[in-house]
């Protein structure tokens, strides 16, 4: 299955995402673009958005945050978040997403 925000790698999959720090809760608004669009609570100063944003990721997708690494884009909001447990299906599925349907809020 393919998906335009979320590819299989040989370390796991690749998410993604576009993040909006400092919004009143966090969580995820659906698709932006070829991303997902993620709003995070914490502010964006010292990582802490980063760290938000990988916590909510972990629950969201039900593995260890240690799973979970920022592989591009950690000062900006355009990031590709690599889930080293999960295959791209998995992913899709746990956010709720098919091909062509936005994730179940």
């Amino acid at each position: 299955m393919t998906h335009p925000i979320v590819q299989d790698t040989k370390g796991g999959a690749i998410l993604t995402i576009q993040v909006q720090p400092k919004a009143s809760k966090s969580e995820c608004v659906g698709l932006h673009g070829d991303a997902l669009k993620i709003r995070v609570a914490a502010p964006p100063i010292d990582g802490r958005a980063n760290e938000a944003l990988l916590a909510f990721l972990a629950e969201r997708l039900e593995v260890a945050p240690s799973t979970l690494a920022i592989q591009s884009g950690a000062g900006g909001r355009h990031k590709r978040v690599l889930c080293k447990t999960l295959r791209a299906a998995e992913v899709l599925a746990r956010l709720g997403l098919t091909a062509g349907k936005g994730p179940v809020v």
